[in-house]
């Protein structure tokens, strides 16, 4: 019992490191059974070690269990662990001891016992160790390999020593495998934990946000949809509103069409400027229809796996297909549409492919009966061809920026639920907004509402409307410049547009002067068309030049030709844009009615644009250099004439803009029409308001 004793307290001498050994001993390793354990030749030795294992395992495993749900970090190299058996997973201490020094134990015949593991690399000794007081000791020495020499030694000392295999248990082995499949299933854990994160807790296998369904469509369903927008809401684009309203009459009267053989149309492309009312026509459709309503963006479509797109192209359709009749609605198509092999490397192969699917879905060999497709962009020119074609898109409606009637009945439906002074004019306000798409508008009544909120009105007035037009073309307004030189200027600069202008014939009406700063402008005046600018003629693209060219005209005849300034940098960027295009484009110049703009010039391709303007002779160039270069200069001239001729006139008007620093048009044109003339073209009625009437 003695030896037992020194054996179990050899053990404990080694308990420093215990719990850190314990873990090391459990995870992934090969415990070998209690019939590989040393013996000291005592009967109870065996029975008191192979117990402290039993206990050692359970302790084990319940820190196993404890490390792996509490702290995975810590826990994962120990699941990885090798799982070779090595001797501390015996019962053995963690003591350590060099080779050199169990080489001078055996030859002071203190080693009484060897144990020999992983093919003799490795032994546990039992020796006398004279720092205990020569008690037995067992420690693990690292040997260099099992050579005869050492054999032969530890027969000639009379040692007892024995070889192990590796062997593992079950339990061993179950913690193992359970280490080894550990960090996959995490992982895998994770991931499914993020995917029903992602899509508000309804992900789930079949879900929107399961990682594994990416080729599932995105479009959104709507059974009955409500879109809280009819045909009553959009104005100004009658034409299209009428194509829709066929659309619509089909979907619910077929009969009517279908007895006389018509079909009804497979495709409808919306083109149009950006803020047109496209998507407001798909919500007008989808509340009058009343039926099924799929939309989808054409980016939707686009994803960063191979063969995604075409899937959910397939998956959309599919379900179409299933509540035909039915109407899906595809915003900014050339997401997906873009013309086949361009661009630089010849295209993109998944893109492609998503259209090739998509030419497919709308008319292959099956057909999608009972599916009306309505798609829009705002850039038709760079569509497929196949994807433009009749049985796809039967129908192509332009969505074009409004006319002086449809801006008046867009600003009328906007202004339905806002209130107004008796001095707004809904018709002034179409008649100062040329080019204003509908976004354009309703914006600038949400702005006027705005600042009459700031302002503490209760109606909105002509002036928040022209403060909001002055914000939404020219920028903020800008703090007002103290009285100088250079306010001075530019009051001079101004009221040379002005009267430029206003004595040229043909160009537009003055609406007002002001010298409030906005944007980058120091000062601004601006011109009201009399009629809606749809078709501009050669005297009226002069007039514009010369009233382009009368701030610089009035500063060189006032302050002298030293004293110009870069104020007048903008408006000769757009006279000399205005004069090339007079030549170019609409061959309005000495060189004749010839068109010598190449479309590829005014493509959206660079590569294009510079192949057109390398395709020009430079002796046309030089004509057309020489021909804007002559309207220019004949601009220039009549308005110096007209600054000199209206010298006392300007200094008036000048004096009462200091003074006031805004001036309507009818104000300018009173003043001036005391000194000269106004040609009979260019004189208008002053304008008398007319209420609201909505």
């Amino acid at each position: 019992m003695a030896a037992s004793s020194a054996c179990l307290v050899g053990n404990g001498l080694s308990t420093h490191s215990s719990k850190l050994r314990l873990n090391k001993e459990v995870y992934g390793r090969h415990l070998s059974p209690s019939s590989g354990l040393p013996s000291l030749g005592k009967v109870s030795k065996p029975v008191l070690v192979k117990a402290s294992l039993d206990q050692r395992q359970h302790e084990g495993r319940r820190d196993f269990l404890k490390l792996l749900l509490g702290n995975v970090g810590l826990g994962l190299p120990a699941l990885v662990g090798t799982g070779n058996a090595y001797a501390d997973e015996q019962g053995v201490s963690s003591s350590r001891m060099s080779y050199s020094r169990f080489l001078e134990y055996l030859d002071k015949d203190r080693v009484q016992k060897v144990d020999l593991y992983e093919n003799g690399t490795i032994a546990i000794v039992e020796a006398l160790s004279p720092e205990l007081g020569n008690r037995v000791q067992r420690v693990r020495v690292q040997l260099p390999g099992l050579s005869q020499e050492l054999l032969q030694k530890f027969r000639e000392k009379n040692i007892d020593f024995a070889a192990h295999n590796a062997q593992e248990d079950s339990g061993s082995l179950l913690f193992n495998l359970i280490g080894n499949l550990a960090f996959p299933l995490i992982l895998i854990g994770g991931l499914f934990l993020l995917s029903r994160r992602s899509s508000g807790g309804m992900g789930g296998p079949g879900g929107p946000g399961f990682p594994l369904q990416f080729g599932q469509s995105k479009a959104k369903f709507q059974m009955e949809p409500n879109t809280g927008v009819t045909f009553d809401d959009v104005a100004g684009v009658d034409e299209a509103k009428q194509d829709f309203m066929e659309v619509v009459e089909f979907l619910k009267k077929p009969e009517r069409f279908t007895a006389i053989g018509a079909r009804i149309p497979k495709g409808v492309l919306l083109i149009g400027p950006p803020g047109t009312g496209k998507t407001l026509l798909a919500k007008a459709i989808a509340g009058e229809a009343g039926v099924p309503f799929f939309s989808i963006s054409g980016s939707e479509f686009v994803e960063m796996f191979v063969g995604v797109g075409a899937s959910r192209v397939r998956d959309l359709f599919k379900k179409a297909k299933e509540n035909a009749p039915c109407i899906v609605f595809v915003d900014e198509i050339d997401a997906v549409g873009r013309q086949r092999g361009t661009g630089i490397g010849g295209g993109n192969d998944e893109r492609e492919q998503t259209l090739n699917q998509l030419l497919t879905e709308m008319d292959g060999f099956e057909g999608n009966t009972g599916i009306i497709v309505i798609a829009a962009t705002n850039r038709a020119d760079i569509l497929d061809s196949a994807l433009l074609r009749p049985g796809r898109f039967d129908r192509q409606v332009t969505v074009d920026v409004p006319d002086v009637r449809g801006r008046t009945e867009i600003l009328k439906v906007h202004a339905g639920n806002k209130k107004f002074d008796g001095d707004v004019s809904l018709d002034v306000i179409a008649m100062r907004t040329p080019g204003f798409s509908g976004a354009d508008l309703a914006n600038l009544l949400n702005e006027a509402a705005i600042l009459a909120g700031r302002r503490g009105r209760t109606a909105i007035s002509s002036k928040e409307i022209d403060d909001s037009i002055d914000r939404i073309v020219a920028g903020m307004e800008g703090t007002v410049m103290t009285d100088g030189k250079s306010k001075s200027l530019v009051a001079y600069h101004e009221v040379g547009h002005a009267i430029c202008g206003t004595l040229t014939p043909g160009h537009d009406a003055v609406q007002k002067v002001t010298l409030v700063p906005r944007g980058q402008a120091r000062g601004l005046t601006w011109f009201i068309p009399s009629d809606d600018p749809t078709l501009i003629s050669k005297q009226q693209l002069f007039a514009r030049i010369v009233g382009g060219l009368g701030g610089r005209a009035a500063e060189e005849v006032i302050f002298g030709e030293p004293e110009v300034t870069t104020g007048a940098a903008g408006d000769l960027q757009q006279i000399t844009g205005l004069a090339k295009q007079m030549v170019t484009t609409f061959g309005m110049s000495e060189i004749g009615p010839w068109s010598l703009m190449d479309t590829s010039a005014q493509s959206q391709d660079v590569i294009m644009r510079m192949m057109a303007r390398n395709s020009m002779s430079e002796r046309l160039a030089e004509d057309i250099d020489a021909a804007t270069k002559r309207i220019s200069d004949s601009a220039y001239e009549i308005a110096l004439s007209h600054i000199r001729n209206n010298r006392e006139a300007m200094d008036k008007i000048v004096e009462v803009l200091l003074e006031k620093e805004t001036m309507s048009g009818d104000e300018f044109r009173a003043i001036l029409s005391e000194f000269v003339e106004i040609p009979a073209e260019n004189r208008v009625t002053p304008t008398v308001p007319s209420p609201v009437a909505v």
